[in-house]
């Protein structure tokens, strides 16, 4: 049945939950098909109601059942149920999701009140945004083409990862590996520590 989710072992001999956690987490991909099937509806119901957004909550579903896939081996069934550790993870998932979209409009609008208190005059200013942009431009610059779109699109265009992926047509792990790495490779090359 779509959407049970239970510790046991079902009437009809299905294997547990916990059950498909192991077989998981042995690399068997069936497993995680089941897995999935039989916990999806269960973990994008709590990350939509999180999120609300429901392109945002079927991301994060996604992001959620690729961490169970790659990090199911260190789930430790001593220390709780496997649904309890796939929906905490689902609910972390969301929770930065929304502290992530909250710090940047917080930053977006402590960067519109700084330009409206800013003189136009402040001369100073003008000239260390200037020499600033001259590092940044060198510095995409030594990135490659596809990090450079990626990264342009992301930041000029306020792409979010999926719009990129459509517009670029690659997939969606594609594009987020060109975002970590041109922007990894951004922070070396300005100099960035944290």
């Amino acid at each position: 049945m779509l959407g049970r989710v239970s510790d046991g072992e079902g009437s009809s001999g299905e294997p547990s939950i916990d059950v498909l956690f192991a077989r998981t987490a042995g690399g068997d991909r069936a497993a995680f098909g089941e897995l999935y099937d039989r916990t999806a509806p269960r973990v994008f119901g709590l990350v939509r109601r999180i999120l609300v957004d429901a392109a945002q909550a079927e991301e994060v579903t996604q992001d959620v059942f690729l961490e169970v896939w790659q990090q199911a081996a260190r789930f430790d069934a001593s220390r709780g149920a496997a649904v309890a550790w796939l929906l905490t993870i689902a609910h972390r998932r969301a929770v930065d999701r929304v502290r992530s979209a909250q710090a940047s409009a917080e930053r977006d609008l402590r960067a519109g009140i700084r330009e409206l208190a800013t003189p136009a005059e402040d001369v100073e200013e003008r000239v260390e945004l200037s020499v600033e942009h001259e590092r940044v431009s060198a510095a995409l610059g030594e990135l490659s083409e596809a990090q450079r779109t990626a990264l342009a699109m992301a930041y000029y265009e306020g792409k979010s990862q999926s719009e990129i992926a459509d517009a670029l047509e690659l997939p969606l792990g594609t594009v987020k590996t060109r975002l970590r790495d041109g922007m990894i490779r951004l922070r070396h090359l300005l100099g960035v520590t944290s």
